[in-house]
């Protein structure tokens, strides 16, 4: 059985519900079943949002994601928020350049990486979600790299494709 249920959070304007969307292509390039569910607050830019993402080869009852078996935040009131939202012996990934704290939690694996420090690195912060999704689909193995990158190919604008497939690679090669 093929199941990841992931919560994807931040601020308005950070690309948290184009990284969710971008994986709910991606798994269904790969003929996964699969849901995406935005959120945001009525601000956008600044605002608070987040997306629930269901990969899944059994049939999906819920949008609604209660227990996630990843967490992937780009601020601290989203860690704040989901933290206790994950499953024992998840993941949680976090954008450790605006995450002032680590996860309290010691039944799951964290994993922190500088996703703006990486992005500024190959030409634009507004690229760490990215990083972050390259991070969360090497560690899950949810979908292949590869499908990842021909969802940004396919469903992404053909301008922002090449940095965002190096910001997706450099988010794998955090991943020991």
């Amino acid at each position: 059985m093929v199941s990841e249920q992931i919560i994807f959070a931040g601020f308005g304007g950070q690309g948290i519900l184009s990284i969710g969307k971008f994986l709910a292509y991606a798994g269904m390039d790969a003929n996964l079943n699969v849901s995406w569910l935005p959120s945001y607050g009525p601000e956008m830019r600044g605002g608070t949002a987040n997306c629930s993402v269901i990969l899944t080869d059994e049939s999906i009852g819920s949008p609604i994601v209660t227990k996630a078996d990843s967490l992937v935040v780009m601020n601290r009131p989203s860690l704040d928020k989901f933290e206790d939202s994950v499953a024992s012996n998840g993941v949680i990934i976090i954008d450790s350049d605006l995450v002032d704290r680590m996860p309290r939690r010691t039944d799951v694996d964290v994993i922190a990486i500088p996703a703006q420090t990486i992005a500024e690195r190959l030409g634009s912060k507004k690229i760490a979600n990215m990083v972050l999704l390259g991070a969360l689909v090497k560690k899950t193995g949810i979908v292949s790299v590869k499908a990842l990158i021909n969802s940004l190919k396919i469903h992404g604008k053909e301008e922002f494709f090449e940095i965002n497939k190096k910001a997706v690679e450099k988010g794998v090669e955090c991943i020991k």
